[in-house]
């Protein structure tokens, strides 16, 4: 006798495989992070890559739930990073919206995305501002309005005085030496016989007018940096200049190559690979220093 069944007729019948653990990690994760988007986001690849929605879930467990950085700090790498890259709005807007659920205030999300005008400059900037405006109009419960930074001491000036353009130079050039140190020395040195005029900008503009801003410190400054740095892709010595600086002012080796790790899910592992790389060097460095 011939046998006319089809494997879908032999096949047993009985509720679907239950995801495994990795996979609820990631879903616990990944909603704690997106609220009620998460549903939306997987909804929408279901159509047409349900093997990436399952990716991604698992990226949160495999990534998220790593020790080294809270959730709160990784939402502000991915704010910096993308805010950079310039080129994934919606994906930004679903990491303010993340930043928000996890507990990242307002203030924290606008002052890592004016952050990003030093890397990636102010087209950037303005666009990552306006995404976080329509996500904090979206948020009924949330009740924040912007206060402008205090203008910086102008110390021995009186303080009714305005901050001369030499005192604002020393401010930033005394910010660069705490931050970055000999690497953010080199930087000017190698500067001064070639465009001196634009190492004043960078120690003004950079250091004066942005790091010494209120909102984020310096230690979340500089994870938010290495993590554009990163992802950006373009800026080795850069970002080996702000590793130095991320350890410098209390950042871990940990929290560094938990930053670049984060990065390979939005920039790529090559990207990742290669911050990986400029992290082994300045280690290396450190280590031959006895830092």
């Amino acid at each position: 006798m011939t046998d006319t069944a089809s494997p879908s007729d032999s096949a047993p019948v009985g509720p679907e495989p239950r995801p495994d653990a990795r996979y609820d990690r990631g879903l616990a994760l990944l909603t704690q992070v997106g609220g009620e988007n998460t549903a939306r986001v997987l909804a929408g690849m279901a159509d047409i890559a349900p093997d990436l929605a399952r990716l991604t879930v698992e990226f949160y467990a495999d990534i998220y739930s790593r020790p080294g950085l809270t959730l709160p700090q990784r939402q502000i790498l991915n704010i910096a990073a993308l805010t950079a890259l310039g080129t994934a709005a919606p994906q930004l807007r679903l990491h303010i919206d993340g930043a928000l659920n996890v507990g990242v205030t307002p203030t924290e999300i606008v002052e890592a995305i004016i952050h990003m005008t030093v890397y990636a400059g102010f087209p950037a900037a303005l666009n990552g501002l306006g995404v976080a405006k329509a996500a904090f109009a979206d948020r009924t419960d949330l009740d924040w309005s912007p206060v402008p930074a205090p203008a910086p001491a102008a110390a021995p000036a009186p303080a009714d005085e305005p901050e001369t353009a030499e005192q604002r130079y020393a401010r930033g050039l005394a910010a660069l030496q705490a931050i970055d140190g000999q690497a953010g020395e080199r930087v000017l040195a190698a500067l001064a016989p070639v465009a001196p005029d634009f190492a004043r900008l960078l120690v003004e503009f950079s250091f004066a007018d942005i790091y010494s801003r209120p909102g984020l410190d310096l230690k979340t400054r500089e994870l938010a940096t290495v993590a554009a740095c990163t992802a950006l892709g373009t800026a080795a010595a850069q970002l080996r200049v702000h590793l130095h600086g991320l350890l410098n002012v209390g950042g871990t080796r940990e929290e560094a190559v938990e930053t670049i790790m984060q990065m390979a899910g939005y920039a790529g592992f090559p990207a990742a690979l290669n911050g990986i790389a400029a992290a082994r060097e300045v280690f290396a460095e450190r280590d031959a220093a006895g830092e």
